[in-house]
């Protein structure tokens, strides 16, 4: 009688070495007491095609999909979960026996436990959001905040074609706004939420004026490196409820985990520290 397989999954991105995934996912399976591995696997775009056919042959059970790959994940895939095909791009791949691949997104599931687990008394209804950025995570968290009851969203990108595109598919909730006029739709915000990459370790400031902030929003920032970007640090002077993006790095993994090794991890306090380390 053969061994059972132990069931392989991974994070595909193009770099891949910064990647918090392997860490977390690890963790859990020592936590659970599970039989599997995670792995860390840097594909340049043209091989990703190849790579991922391949990987039912080679024993996993399915993959994280990361920058750049997330929309050629979705083209790739066999069968996709409306909310992948609304959002545009998949995060999370499952093999099936036969080696079909499914895609789904689970960031905005991700973005918006990590809200109601910070922000206990966030209440999405309360009043309009604000978010900056129309790439395929500003996509993910439209979608969420629309199922979740906000009433109205204004979307602003520095190209304004881009955020023109997603009100296209998302409909009259979103409102687009010009770039250079961001700061002037907060005062009503009572969520605002920051897509772009600035604000990163590397990258420029986001340099959107935040004196209209009301006291008491919320505001969220998807970067977590730094963990406080400036938007954060001065949305809490300002007496804002703040929400760094790590928690949704976290939340939007649980999904993929119990699909792939049959356990649903809890996202135990502790956790945060671990990936800091």
């Amino acid at each position: 009688m053969s061994a059972a397989k132990i069931p392989l999954a991974g994070v595909i991105g193009h770099p891949i070495a910064h990647s918090k995934s392997p860490r977390l996912h690890g963790h859990w399976l020592r936590k659970l007491g599970l039989a599997g591995h995670y792995v860390p696997m840097d594909v340049a775009p043209q091989n990703f095609e190849e790579v991922l056919r391949a990987l039912p042959k080679a024993g996993y059970v399915g993959v994280n999909v990361t920058v750049p790959h997330k929309e050629a994940a979705l083209r790739i895939a066999d069968d996709v979960t409306d909310r992948a095909a609304l959002i545009g791009a998949a995060n999370t791949l499952t093999f099936t026996a036969d080696g079909r691949i499914h895609a789904d997104n689970t960031d905005g599931y991700g973005f918006i436990a990590n809200l109601r687990q910070t922000a206990p008394d966030w209440d999405p209804a309360a009043g309009p959001a604000v978010v900056l950025g129309a790439g395929g995570a500003a996509r993910a968290i439209l979608s969420s905040l629309v199922d979740a009851g906000v009433p109205e969203i204004h979307l602003s990108n520095r190209t304004q074609a881009r955020a023109e595109a997603v009100k296209a598919d998302f409909g009259n909730k979103i409102k687009v706004v010009d770039w250079v006029q961001a700061g002037n739709v907060l005062e009503d915000a009572t969520t605002v939420v920051n897509t772009t990459s600035l604000g990163m370790m590397g990258h420029p400031e986001l340099r959107v004026p935040l004196d209209g902030l009301q006291k008491g929003a919320l505001v969220t920032d998807l970067v977590y490196n730094p963990l406080q970007t400036r938007l954060l640090r001065e949305a809490e002077e300002m007496g804002c409820v703040t929400v760094d993006g790590l928690g949704m790095l976290i939340h939007q993994a649980v999904p993929g985990f119990e699909r792939w090794f049959g356990q649903r991890p809890e996202v135990e306090a502790d956790i945060r520290a671990i990936l800091l380390r």
